[in-house]
């Protein structure tokens, strides 16, 4: 089944509020990722934080920075598009092996200075990328473990040897649930592929679990749920996995905050840290239920960040849902407008839609024959 017009456009505002709207949280959040609350309010007030910290790393003043966050789900897209691209070759989608040689890419670009030419596809190629913004450390180990193990970056696809459930999967498998609208029905599927991709750098069932439901989370407000139907279906879906208990405990306890309390930083950090998966999750759910209309946007993020812990992720987390949910006509434009990588992310966000609307005008077995498939070689 095609889109039409009026739904491919709708879709493509989804996906780009979507990349958008978690590199705004996440360039909102990280300046302030490792103060206290009553740090953060000292220096912003009560309403917390609502416009970019300038960096001055470099000696001037830089507004907007993303982190790995924002990252790695640049590189997670790109592998889906090239994944895309092999399943036209008669292999089937089966993205899992291709994100792990694209976070392979990203762990370059966190270990060397510039480019060196040997990964596939043109995300590599972006200089900004490669400066280090905390990167995890779990994840930084397990991709390193990975190559040690086999021996060539060419060989990949094995899960990560630790027990880990830190946020570092979760908050980068938004891109899996942005799957098109037509392929309804594969809710299990984008599940699964969205959790094991969560495995290769985190081996704890919950880190897992967690990046699942977020995917699929974002996949059913991409198919037209409202925000609460859709985390039915991430219930039902998690209930269906051995160890969910503390994802779903994590879920429910955000759920029953934003309908009880009023919107508050103490409520987010009653829901933990974020430093660890379900946390992270049920911090940002929470704070998307509480401020969810899509006037609400600026205060969902605001509240998504202010507050002790991962600020980061828990704003980019925030920002992936509620773009998907509104598309890109409710970001902030006094932040979005100077999100660092703006200009790639909508590349790859327009790449993205094309690769899973209109791939027959792109490539095929038989034709045609473009150059998009030196663009995203290597799938």
């Amino acid at each position: 089944m095609e889109l039409t017009r009026a739904q491919e456009e709708e879709y493509r505002s989804r996906v780009r509020g979507c990349l958008l709207g978690g590199a705004t949280g996440d360039a909102l959040g990280a300046p302030v990722e490792f103060m206290t609350l009553s740090g953060i309010r000292a220096e912003h007030g009560d309403h917390g934080v609502r416009e970019y910290v300038a960096d001055y790393s470099t000696g001037k003043p830089r507004y907007g920075l993303i982190t790995d966050d924002t990252q790695m789900t640049l590189f997670t897209m790109e592998g889906l598009i090239r994944a895309g691209l092999r399943s036209d070759r008669g292999t089937g989608f089966h993205p899992v092996g291709i994100l792990h040689q694209s976070y392979l890419t990203w762990h370059e670009t966190q270990t060397v200075r510039e480019p060196s030419g040997e990964w596939p596809g043109w995300l590599q190629g972006e200089r900004w990328l490669y400066e280090q913004r905390a990167p995890g450390n779990t994840c930084l180990s397990a991709l390193a473990m990975s190559v040690a193990r086999e021996g060539s970056w060419q060989k990949y696809g094995g899960p990560a040897v630790n027990n880990s459930k830190g946020c570092g999967g979760v908050m980068r498998s938004a891109p899996i649930g942005l799957l098109p609208p037509h392929w309804n029905g594969v809710d299990s599927a984008i599940f699964t592929w969205a959790a094991e991709a969560a495995g290769l750098t985190h081996g704890h069932p919950t880190g897992k679990l967690a990046s699942g439901a977020l995917a699929l989370l974002v996949h059913r407000l991409v198919v037209g749920e409202d925000l609460a139907a859709a985390l039915d279906t991430v219930m039902a879906e998690l209930s269906r996995h051995d160890r969910h208990e503390e994802t779903t405990t994590a879920l429910r306890r955000a759920r029953e905050a934003a309908a009880s309390e009023s919107p508050s930083a103490e409520t987010v950090e009653r829901l933990g840290g974020g430093w660890i998966a379900e946390e992270a999750l049920a911090i940002a759910v929470y704070c998307a239920l509480a401020r969810s209309r899509p006037e609400d946007f600026l205060d969902a993020l605001s509240l998504a960040v202010t507050h002790s812990g991962d600020c980061d992720s828990t704003g980019a987390i925030c920002g992936n849902i509620l773009g998907a949910l509104h598309g890109e006509t409710v970001l902030p434009p006094q932040l979005t407008f100077e999100v660092e990588g703006r200009g790639t992310m909508l590349q790859l966000a327009d790449d993205f839609v094309w690769e899973f609307t209109a791939s027959r005008l792109l490539h095929g077995e038989y034709g045609p024959f473009t150059r998009w498939t030196v663009r995203y070689r290597g799938g």
